[in-house]
């Protein structure tokens, strides 16, 4: 698995060939940094406490009583199981810690410290590590100490008040786009600050939060706000700055249309048979366009109505117009352009059997960018692992004995020779 995490099927060396990355976190921000970063190459040693691991391991639905959520963002990576409120867990950890040139951890500020794990400890044996901290809130200011999912991210940073239905309730982005936002952040920042780490020789202490994360995402409303005051509101599928972007019922869905600009609105207006719109003072510009919104709409769906998405995609498509579907997702992880583009791909689990998955969705000319493993189970490469740095056998056979170290499946490894 080693060797496997750090080279392509065609022997190519990936950029973070030789890396090793201790992954304290759950649930999802921070699984998912590490996921890409494996898939990028470095060994990933996930840490889990005994028993229990990540708590996205009892996310349902279970095939076989492994978690398939949990499978998404743990591939690839190696699971060590290791009591770290036992003193004798932290002192393997640290062990593991000398050889590693990245840490992650997605603890409240301050448990890391006082489990004896936090930055300071871990660059007491490493100096040059790169330890990255997610959480909620981040680690300094008057909400640190508060614990923070997804969805209190999301209310922070406005993204609950201006996603939906005008005058509707709050609502939630439909993914964790918080957690996935903290994440990316954390993918790009530990490469750059590995990148520094090479040329320099130093490491360094990354914060990330879900909340500045999230907000860093807000390209256009914070543009709007800081020039004009302007505070985004729940628009539907439309688009604040331009004009017609949105979806429009068809008589068996509905359609996606991006006219969003001058030349598209006048293909569109030929499209839909309403030429005269172009002089339209309702219509003729953006900005007129965007005052009369509510009337646009209407009379661009009274006409969509008419036909089905397919044909209207027909005719979009025919004329230049960026156009698609509005999918389910389930229709959308079938669709036929989706499985030409490889997004979705089998492999075998030791205990869930064959299970897709959705691949990286990057295509390098030259790097392979793929999954390397599934997701392994609770504990099973802990005695590999402490074996590569050189615990005796009979140690780790008395520290499996106290509970310091686990495996759930230690039945289904191979036997060893001696």
């Amino acid at each position: 698995m080693a060797d496997e995490a750090t080279h392509g099927t065609d022997g190519i060396e990936l950029p973070l060939s030789g890396v090793r990355i201790l992954d304290l976190t759950r649930f999802l921000s921070g699984p998912y940094a590490t996921m890409v970063l494996a898939e990028l190459g470095a060994d990933v040693i996930k840490i889990e406490q005994p028993h229990t691991g990540d708590d996205a391991r009892e996310m349902a639905p279970k095939v076989n009583e492994e978690s398939y959520p949990f499978g998404m963002p743990n591939r690839s990576k190696r699971s060590v199981s290791l009591d770290l409120k036992d003193p004798r867990g932290v002192d393997l950890f640290l062990r593991l810690a000398e050889g590693a040139q990245v840490v992650v951890e997605n603890f409240r500020p301050g448990v890391a410290d006082r489990l004896g794990i936090g930055y300071e400890a871990v660059q007491a044996v490493r100096e040059d590590v790169v330890y990255c901290s997610i959480s909620g809130f981040g680690q300094t200011g008057p909400y640190r100490n508060r614990p923070g999912f997804d969805i209190m991210a999301q209310g922070m940073t406005g993204f609950m008040r201006m996603t939906g239905e005008p005058g509707g309730r709050p609502a939630k982005v439909g993914i964790a786009i918080n957690d996935i936002a903290a994440g990316a952040t954390a993918i790009y920042s530990i490469m750059g600050a590995e990148m520094v780490r090479r040329r320099t020789g130093r490491g360094q202490y990354l914060d990330i939060s879900l909340v500045d994360a999230g907000l860093a995402w807000t390209v256009w409303e914070s543009g709007a706000y800081f020039a004009s005051g302007e505070v985004p509101v729940p628009a539907g599928t439309r688009h604040r700055r331009s004009a017609p972007y949105q979806a429009f019922r068809t008589a068996d869905g509905y359609v996606t249309i991006g006219a969003a600009n001058q030349r598209l609105w006048v293909r569109l207006t030929a499209v839909l048979q309403r030429p005269e719109w172009v002089e339209d003072p309702r219509f003729g510009t953006n900005e007129q366009r965007i005052a009369h919104l509510p009337d646009l709409e209407r009379l661009i769906e009274e006409i969509t109505v008419s036909r089905t998405t397919e044909q209207w995609l027909a005719a979009l498509d025919e004329a230049g117009i960026p156009c698609g579907q509005v999918l389910s997702y389930d229709e959308s992880v079938n669709d036929p352009h989706v499985l030409a583009r490889d997004m979705v791909v089998e492999m075998e689990h030791p205990l869930i059997g064959p299970m897709r998955t959705i691949a990286p969705p990057t295509k390098f000319s030259g790097m392979p960018f793929a999954v390397r493993s599934p997701a392994p189970w609770l504990g099973q490469h802990t005695a590999e692992v402490f074996r590569s740095i050189g615990v005796d056998d009979d140690v780790m056979a008395d520290l499996f004995d106290a509970g310091v170290l686990f495996d759930h499946h230690p039945e289904l490894h191979e036997p060893t020779s001696d």
